[in-house]
């Protein structure tokens, strides 16, 4: 035994002894993940198909991630961040290569730990590749989408095999699609649709990672997953997002300013905010991208103060912004 493999026998029974571990060896590092197995089901040649296992720190001590590996070239593995500390979160993601492997596949994807202790946890992937279904592109990406823009995104499917196969729907368990589906071409076997991805106008802010699910009428592998991807932004933005009004006395006045800024020129509308101790300058009928609104508020009643201003503008189709506006109004009451 040398002497690398004794001090790390050592440094796990200190901390066994110390109730920072629990477990075994292994276990410690496995007790991270939420989950260490994923099957992609059937998915189309060229198809992007990835998943992300999410592991967090639970130990006092700073993780370190040495490597991680795959047992197949199907299966490509990266990791989002290395170190971690106390209660930090990364992720191993798995791509599944569905362009260059066909048939049922599956992979170990291996994560090397060293620190604080040595571990290896292993995770599972599964998958059928279809040969007959292709894909391009191999998702439908929005990327980067102003809110209250509608955005249409086309992805080609096509199939080579029984002359009579058919899509017959396209599903989705979000509203914020709409799809239409044309047949392009039908000959010798050979069948292509063109199926158009239509992001809504009213789609929330945010990254969203969806999955729709063409049906077809076959009968043994009837559902095909698609990813469907992208980040809705506001054309909106006001700053600070958090106002702060500090520590106040009863009757104490401040003022503070807000910048609104939008991605092309705008009017504001309305300021609305449900305390009356905050009180706006009128807001300028002028239609311009950078707008400076200021705020004043007086302080009343002692307490905790907490409130949203909204400003509503002319943008888009009538796109809005807030701030949280936050500061505490002592109590002077017995006060020397």
């Amino acid at each position: 035994m040398n002497c690398r493999t004794l001090l790390l026998m050592s440094m796990l029974a200190l901390a066994l002894s110390a109730g920072a571990i629990d477990l075994s060896a292994q276990e410690w590092a496995t007790k991270m993940f939420e989950t260490t197995s994923h099957n992609f089901g059937t998915v189309a040649r060229g198809a992007k198909a990835e998943f992300s296992f999410e592991f967090k720190n639970l130990y006092e001590e700073g993780l370190h991630v040495a490597s991680v590996r795959s047992s197949c070239g199907c299966t490509t593995p990266t990791i989002t961040k290395r170190d971690l500390k106390t209660y930090e979160k990364s992720q191993v993601v798995a791509k599944y290569n569905t362009r260059s492997f066909l048939g049922q596949k599956g992979a170990t994807v291996t994560v090397v730990f060293d620190k604080p202790y040595y571990a290896e946890v292993q995770l599972s992937i599964e998958g059928y590749i279809r040969s007959d279904v292709v894909f391009e592109p191999g998702d439908v990406n929005f990327g980067e989408v102003d809110q209250f823009t509608a955005v249409e995104r086309k992805l080609t499917v096509t199939y080579a095999g029984r002359a009579d196969w058919k899509i017959t729907d396209v599903r989705s368990g979000s509203d914020r699609f709409d799809v239409t589906l044309s047949e392009t071409a039908r000959s010798g076997g050979h069948v292509s649709y063109d199926m158009l991805v239509r992001l809504t106008e009213g789609a929330p802010t945010g990254y969203f990672q969806d999955q729709l699910d063409i049906v077809t009428d076959d009968a043994r592998l009837q559902s095909i997953p698609v990813l469907v991807q992208g980040s809705v932004v506001s054309p909106l933005t006001v700053s600070p997002a958090a106002l702060i009004l500090g520590n106040l006395e009863p009757g104490q006045t401040v003022k503070k300013r807000l910048i609104v800024r939008g991605k092309r020129p705008f009017r504001i509308l309305s300021i609305d905010c449900e305390d009356g101790c905050f009180t706006f300058e009128p807001p300028s009928d002028e239609s311009k991208q950078l707008h400076f609104v200021p705020v004043t508020f007086k302080a009343d009643s002692a307490g905790v103060v907490s409130q949203r201003i909204t400003i509503k503008t002319d943008l888009s189709s009538g796109a809005s912004g807030s701030c949280l506006a936050t500061g505490t109004v002592r109590d002077s009451a017995g006060a020397d």
